[in-house]
């Protein structure tokens, strides 16, 4: 979910991932009880400071080993459970989370201060096999100076998109290699659903997400590999883009994308040079677990605790750009001002992604690319 991430490989069936289903000979930091090993995704970041607070606080010393985008860490965790790399894994979303939960990577705990998250993400509180982290929304961002230069208000809805006034306009990434694409799509399926009468009364697009994202294709959306691709080459609206003379003024990225803009730019903007399309958000919650079979479970169940601390809540936005799911944390200026969570994202339950995902991306990729 990270504004860094470039996530690939999202829904490889795990027969089709070439890795060693044995774990690594330095997994869980076995014969050192005082070393957690947290793995997760390459986008994992946290200031030193408050990892280093949590290491003096708890006695044990983190070690993180980065495991890829977000698919492929998932899958390898699953092939390595028996023997896994290490204690805790961080970065299962909704999108893959009944991959992992069907497949036993993880064991129950409770972390200290679960009656602290906001409840709308506590999807697995019978078994507690899984703590709610992060969540962030996929959403189209627009390029502000274009729509002004041509005197055309942005997109603000799935349905703008399909009309000829923003024909050729749209860049979103591949939904069968990226994150950001997989919500994209599972977005529009929230929306326009899997065929028959669309849910919204509103919509033009009555056979489901297939027949909208035929308008989509005729429209001239562009579909690249992925979000580093999409945002950083193609989009005119971000910093990289402007670099690479990009021609693409709205993008499939994150709600967080904007204040982005704002704080890494030199000199930083009064105002974001990017918007948010708010009716085209799909919502991802990010979770993590002990890990089945882990070594170190103490160091593990301790960790945990510490992911959904005040601390590492308050600390984790500016580090991932996500929002905290700890009602008590605090949400920075920027994301306030610049980059708001959507009031009404699509969401969609784990189990009906679980039941659709791979035919719908396999569907997708026939209609879109082909």
């Amino acid at each position: 979910m990270s504004i860094k991430r470039t996530t690939t490989a999202v829904v490889v069936g795990l027969g089709l991932v070439t890795l060693s289903a044995c774990g690594s000979s330095d997994s869980g930091g076995a014969g050192d009880p005082k070393t957690v090993t947290l793995v997760s995704h390459d986008s994992w970041a946290v200031s030193k400071s408050v990892l280093g607070d949590f290491e003096k606080q708890s006695g044990y010393k983190v070690k993180v080993l980065k495991d890829g985008d977000a698919g492929q860490a998932v899958n390898k965790a699953i092939l390595t459970k028996d023997n896994p790399q290490g204690d805790v894994f961080f970065g299962v979303d909704n999108t893959l989370l009944s991959r992992a939960l069907d497949n036993g990577l993880f064991q129950p705990y409770e972390a200290k201060g679960s009656d602290q998250i906001v409840q709308q993400y506590r999807i697995d509180q019978g078994k507690h096999r899984v703590t709610p982290i992060d969540s962030g929304d996929i959403c189209v961002n627009y390029d502000k100076a274009y729509f002004s230069k041509h005197k055309l208000a942005p997109p603000t809805s799935f349905e703008d998109l399909i009309k000829p006034a923003y024909k050729n306009l749209l860049v979103t990434e591949n939904a069968a290699t990226s994150s950001p694409g997989l919500g994209f799509l599972l977005g529009t399926a929230a929306k326009y659903g899997d065929g028959g009468t669309s849910r919204s009364s509103e919509a033009e697009s009555g056979g489901g997400w297939q027949d909208y994202w035929k308008k989509l294709k005729a429209n001239g959306v562009k579909v690249v590999d992925g979000w580093e691709q999409a945002y950083n080459d193609e989009f005119s609206g971000s910093a990289g883009g402007k670099k690479a003379k990009a021609d693409r003024p709205l993008v499939v990225s994150y709600a967080s994308s904007p204040p982005a803009e704002v704080i890494y730019a030199d000199p930083k903007p009064k105002t974001a040079p990017t918007g948010v399309a708010s009716g085209t958000c799909f919502r991802q919650i990010e979770y993590a677990g002990l890990l089945s079979n882990a070594k170190n479970t103490k160091g593990g169940k301790a960790l945990l605790d510490f992911l959904i601390s005040v601390k590492f809540q308050d600390d984790m936005p500016l580090n991932m750009f996500v929002y905290p799911v700890r009602e008590t944390a605090q949400v920075p200026e920027e994301f306030v001002k610049f980059g708001p969570q959507a009031e009404h994202p699509e969401t969609m339950a784990p189990a009906k992604i679980a039941d659709n995902r791979d035919q719908w991306v396999k569907s997708w990729t026939s209609l879109v690319l082909k």
